[in-house]
């Protein structure tokens, strides 16, 4: 049977300020990439979100991204190789704490680091020399056909290969940016068509209409749209009735 990931970013409040349905969407999903600080999420939620994701079986993982709360780690910013090596590890050890095991299972970077990372050889190789030195065991998500996913083979980390269900692609295979207008798939029969056809044709469209040739390990899925949970539940149901087994990467 095909298998896949299905991942989630999650601990995403912070203070006072609620983000997410986090514990709605954790009984459907396999992996959940936690907040770290930087971008969002605080201790108490950082310690709260690892509790309920061990609760529900599900797979641990770090979520690190740039030192900028308000813009909520989607602005690009100038950020020194060393630096993000740096930051990269103490986020990572940050959430390490709050393990029952003092063990994770993933890092994905977030937004902005991410996405950056996906075309800077010299930041995606100092986020995988971060990593490495921290757990080279540790599993790095990464854009399909990008190249943090790329350095990360170079650097013998495991590589799961990330695709978006709610997502477009532009032609050179990166996701299309939010400040666009067509950045996000709305129609949710459309997004889970999308997300079959990857996993089971190897493919997506780009927003120019040209074919992407994409191998899917793990689909993110986003809690905190009003109609999240039940879009989570779509997504699982439609993989299952495809044959397609829903376990961790």
């Amino acid at each position: 049977m095909t298998k896949i990931d299905l991942n989630c970013d999650l601990g995403e409040s912070f203070g006072r300020y609620t983000l997410g349905l986090d514990e709605e969407v954790l009984p459907y999903i396999t992996s959940a990439n936690i907040a770290c600080g930087f971008h969002a999420g605080d201790p108490e939620v950082m310690q709260q979100t690892v509790t309920n994701a061990e609760a529900n079986h599900v797979e641990l993982g770090a979520h690190p991204g740039l030192r900028d709360l308000q813009g909520f780690g989607r602005r690009k910013m100038a950020i020194a190789p060393a630096t993000a090596k740096a930051e990269m590890k103490y986020q990572i050890g940050a959430l390490m704490a709050f393990s029952a095991t003092g063990k994770l299972h993933h890092v994905k970077p977030h937004g902005a680091l991410y996405n950056m990372a996906a075309k800077d050889t010299a930041l995606a190789t100092a986020i995988c020399e971060g990593i490495a030195e921290v757990d080279d065991s540790l599993i790095l998500v990464a854009l399909a056909n990008g190249e943090l996913a790329r350095v990360g083979r170079e650097k013998g980390l495991r590589v799961a290969q990330e695709v978006f269900a709610d997502r477009q692609y532009e032609a050179d295979g990166s996701l299309v940016s939010r400040t666009k207008p067509n950045a996000m798939v709305t129609d949710e029969d459309e997004a889970v068509s999308r997300v079959i056809k990857m996993i089971t044709q190897h493919e997506i469209v780009a927003v120019d209409g040209s074919k992407l040739a994409i191998t899917p390990d793990t689909i993110c899925v986003h809690g905190d749209g009003v109609k999240a949970v039940a879009f989570v539940k779509k997504i699982h149901a439609a993989l299952t009735a495809n044959k397609i087994d829903v376990v961790a990467m």
